[in-house]
């Protein structure tokens, strides 16, 4: 009875006679037949943005928001974050140290960035 395996051609390792890749290596030893289309989806499906495309904004938009309004919330509800900007409404921007700690990174985000 012949045994169902092969050798890996990278690593000498017995593999199953269908694997296509190497449990120990990692590497493919046999080519991927046809697979049909293959589709990828950029947007991630997280409950920061619950599978819908990410949103371009202004990062001197964002920044006027938080300098003038950020203790009111300003800049979270621009960014869409309802519940931090309510947070926000009710305890001045954190009592003043999560407004000033927002000023900075909103500062070193990128043009426009996404959230």
């Amino acid at each position: 009875m012949e045994e169902s395996t092969k050798f890996c051609k990278f690593c000498g390792e017995k593999i199953a006679k269908d694997a296509v890749i190497c449990t120990k290596c990692g590497r493919q030893v046999e080519s991927v037949g046809n697979q049909g289309q293959i589709v990828i989806n950029n947007v991630a499906n997280t409950p920061a943005n619950s599978g819908r495309a990410p949103r371009l904004l202004n990062k001197w938009v964002a920044f006027c928001l938080c300098l003038f309004l950020g203790f009111l919330g300003g800049h979270k509800f621009y960014e869409g974050k309802i519940g931090t900007g309510i947070l926000y409404l009710f305890t001045g921007g954190l009592f003043l140290i999560g407004w000033l700690i927002d000023l900075f990174n909103i500062l070193g985000r990128s043009n426009p960035y996404t959230v």
